[in-house]
């Protein structure tokens, strides 16, 4: 049934009868909880954890955001050893690692041949320099994926502003795709200011992602609009109550005559945005005309600033451990910004982190409880999991997987022990971590809505 049908049925249901209109909003519901993800969004999802590095000459500048006017000369990392960034991301238990292979400065780690602002210019290995070379070589010595930044906005960049700027970006977007061994990741910025200039561009994302489906078809995309992950609406680690991968397509880009075409936002859906706390929500997805699936990443520092501020102190143990269960645990994935130093080496203390928090994570999910579980019917859409342990024990989290190749169906839930609720949770998908903190032997979970057959990947207790 065509979702604008169903729209017009509610808004008109006066002429339809109740009964009518509920049997139309339990096919859009079993549609919602059909929305299936691809593959690469499922492996992408598989990872749940991995690294950006923040390096440009901003590290040199101590600013944010380049100007552009940067003297090439003062990138020369001389201690550089990309090795070291995947032991120490390794360490956290992180899966991958996206470097800026261009940010706003416009400044290129790699050899280009689009730009003599790059490291070409630099005397880091007298000009024959390639971070980005050096970077993904370690990656895969190192048995992780690796993934690039490179920021449509170019402040160096003359033509920034034109048509011709976009051949310019493709040119080095082909390098990145073509000479690096497979990306996991294309991470785009979504910053649109003045160039050189005093133009903005208007980025031809849909030659991008065409390029990126050409050359990686198992990278996954990421922008503020998707297609393939989007961005959660903060740079600090924060989350929503309720998250849900499958959303309205008006809010997430589509190539034009790929997989969507979608319309500019409007109408009902306008005051959204991708950060909206109710993004996926029934009440949201019923005013869409058509639903797609699309992850939402959490991305900070570890640290306040992106690139290395050397007053600046790492974040504590307990803030990024939160951050990684709210995330990773709750149907997100993390990406935890680690920045060098002007020497190319992670600071100690960011290294230090990383390794303890590697270390609480490992403490925490590596050892499961023997437990049994059983599974019984309770209704339409609704079931309850039985899981009894082998004796009393200190129950700190249990962990809950839909599979969400099937779909995410699940609304609401909660986790009981006998009479006393000790979780309320909405959507699980991916996976939910639930903190319990509680000494029992019985548990029961309790799915009490879902928007088809839910179906569990996996029943977890800590």
């Amino acid at each position: 049934m065509l979702i604008s049908a169903l729209r017009f049925s509610i808004i008109n249901s006066k002429n339809i009868t109740m009964g009518e209109l509920i049997m139309e909003i339990k096919d859009f519901l079993r549609y919602a909880g059909n929305v299936k993800p691809t593959e690469r969004q499922l492996s992408w999802f598989d990872m749940e954890f991995y690294a950006f590095v923040h390096f440009s000459p901003n590290t040199y500048t101590g600013l944010e955001w380049g100007t552009g006017k940067e003297d090439p000369l003062i990138f020369n990392p001389t201690e550089l050893d990309c090795r070291d960034w995947v032991k120490a991301v390794k360490s956290a238990g992180m899966k991958g690692l996206i470097l800026t292979a261009k940010h706003h400065d416009g400044f290129c780690l790699w050899q280009t041949d689009t730009t003599v602002h790059s490291m070409k210019s630099s005397p880091y290995k007298n000009g024959l320099g390639d971070v980005v070379g050096e970077a993904a070589k370690a990656c895969a010595e190192g048995g992780i994926k690796f993934g690039v930044y490179l920021s449509p906005w170019d402040r160096n960049n003359v033509c920034y502003g034109t048509p011709e700027y976009n051949d310019f970006y493709c040119a080095q977007l082909a390098e990145l795709l073509t000479n690096y061994g497979k990306l996991f990741m294309v991470w785009f910025d979504g910053a649109c200011k003045e160039g050189p200039n005093g133009r903005r561009q208007e980025y031809d994302f849909d030659r991008y992602i065409s390029l990126i489906r050409k050359y990686q078809p198992n990278a996954v995309i990421f922008n503020d609009h998707g297609p393939d992950v989007c961005w959660c609406g903060n740079e600090s680690g924060g989350s929503r109550f309720a998250e849900w991968a499958v959303v309205p397509h008006e809010l997430c880009y589509r190539c034009k005559g790929g997989e969507d075409i979608v319309p500019p936002l409007c109408g009902d859906l306008a005051h959204m945005y991708n950060s909206d706390i109710d993004i996926g929500a029934l009440s949201n997805i019923l005013y869409s005309s058509r639903l797609v699936f699309c992850g939402a990443e959490i991305d900070m520092s570890i640290r306040p600033g992106w690139f290395y501020h050397e007053s600046e102190d790492p974040y504590s143990l307990e803030r990024l451990f939160d951050t990684y269960i709210r995330s990773v645990g709750g149907n997100c994935c993390f990406n935890l910004n680690i920045s060098p130093m002007k020497n190319g080496c992670f600071d100690e203390r960011d290294v230090r982190m990383l390794r303890e928090l590697g270390k609480l994570i490992d403490k925490s999910f590596s050892f499961p409880l023997s437990c049994s579980v059983k599974r019984r019917e309770n209704g339409d859409n609704r079931c309850v999991f039985d899981i009894t342990l082998e004796s009393e024990r200190k129950v700190s989290y249990v962990v809950l997987s839909e599979d969400i190749a099937l779909g995410q169906r699940v609304e609401t839930f909660t986790i009981n022990s006998g009479d006393s609720v000790l979780f309320r949770g909405t959507t699980i998908g991916h996976k939910r971590i639930c903190r319990i903190n509680k000494t029992v032997q019985s548990l029961r979970v309790h799915i009490s809505s879902g928007r088809d057959t839910v179906v569990l990947r996996n029943i977890a207790v800590y």
